[in-house]
């Protein structure tokens, strides 16, 4: 940040000053956001041990790599998912008001928490292509933007890796997951995703990026039509890990 825009973010601040968005504690320079270090704080990150399939923490003392009672019996098609957070408190308020209020200043937050936990769980010199969950055209111009298209852009710039955007679309204009089991969102899914040009995703290591993984569902569905249009590996990334 240069001297003018320093200067002009100080005198806006003697006019507005700035709060947090959670527990209204003044802000001071040094913190960009808008959440205190002391609400950030509270943020539980996803770490070991935790499912190698589904991301799913673990309160046991386990030292060796597992995968949880819940994916034992399923077979997704992506090789594994990486979360950065768990989607509780802060993290889930954020990401709702990000989603649904278009409160865009809590987006550099959300691609934080994602790239912390991208760096830290993938391998970059692997990944070909960054491909972002599409939203159902009508969603999209309610919605205004799509969430995981801002994340994947941060991502992209960060780990410089492409985006493909678009190249994935929703066909089905599905109800919203939230208050549906895990059957019932592998239904409402069924042939929801499609790939508009062949080729594109041909031989590519792709990681696939979401706000939220709860079930894996819409994940696992995406991936399904990104590996039977030649995709060559899929890993599934989220902000987020809701139960």
């Amino acid at each position: 940040m240069n001297a003018v825009q320093q200067w002009v973010e100080r005198a806006i601040g003697l006019v507005y000053p700035r709060n947090c968005l959670f527990c209204s504690t003044a802000l001071v320079e040094q913190e960009r956001g808008v959440i205190c270090a002391a609400c950030l704080s509270t943020v539980r990150r996803i770490e070991p041990p935790f499912c190698q399939q589904c991301a799913s923490p673990f309160a046991g003392a386990v030292t060796e790599s597992f995968v949880c009672g819940y994916c034992q019996n399923l077979r997704f098609a992506f090789a594994r998912a990486v979360c950065g957070c768990r989607a509780e408190g802060i993290v889930r308020e954020s990401i709702h008001r990000f989603k649904y209020n278009r409160e865009m200043y809590l987006g550099p937050h959300l691609a934080e928490w994602l790239i912390e936990a991208a760096r830290q769980w993938i391998d970059w010199q692997t990944v070909d292509v960054i491909v972002p969950v599409p939203l159902y055209p009508r969603k999209k111009r309610e919605r205004e933007f799509n969430q995981s298209e801002y994340l994947s852009t941060s991502l992209g710039k960060h780990f410089d890796r492409p985006v493909l955007a678009g190249q994935l679309h929703r066909v089905k204009d599905t109800i919203t997951q939230t208050a549906l089991d895990a059957e019932q969102r592998d239904r409402n899914l069924r042939k929801a995703f499609a790939v508009r040009r062949a080729g594109v995703f041909t031989g590519k290591r792709l990681v696939l990026v979401d706000d939220v993984f709860t079930t894996g569902a819409t994940l696992n569905s995406c991936a399904k039509v990104l590996r039977r249009a030649g995709a060559y590996s899929v890993i599934a990334l989220a902000v987020a890990r809701g139960t």
